[in-house]
């Protein structure tokens, strides 16, 4: 027979975040609604992240450029998050770990010039 009481701080687990979500999410919209403070109009439902409505389609093209300067972001930012690490045990992986960072880092500084000279990083 299986013994499922292994399982068991999981479950509690499992019902205390049901718990906190119901508690956290559901009744501050449900008292909301019995309170009268749910009254929606035309201007709270208004658009409101930019400020006037949109004047073209949601599903108008973008410049590349913007995509190749949000990866680059996004490539440098993990940079930095694996050169910290990588300073704190320098010491422990010696050469090996050097040498590896470094081969990391010219494949970026090549992608970085790449980038550069086919002009993705100027704006007009």
């Amino acid at each position: 027979m299986i013994d499922l009481s292994q399982y068991l701080p999981i479950l509690l687990f499992v019902l205390i975040a049901l718990g906190l979500s119901v508690l956290f999410v559901v009744a501050p919209m449900a008292v909301s609604r019995l309170t009268g403070v749910h009254n929606p109009d035309a201007e709270k439902l208004s658009e409101y992240e930019c400020g006037f409505p949109a004047f073209e389609d949601a599903r108008s093209q973008f410049d590349v450029r913007f995509y190749l300067v949000a990866i680059s972001f996004i490539v440098f930012d993990l940079e930095a998050a694996f050169l910290f690490p990588w300073a704190v045990s320098l010491g422990e992986t010696g050469w090996v770990g050097w040498s590896g960072m470094m081969v990391f880092l010219f494949i970026l500084a090549v992608g970085l010039a790449y980038e550069w000279k086919k002009g993705a990083l100027d704006w007009e």
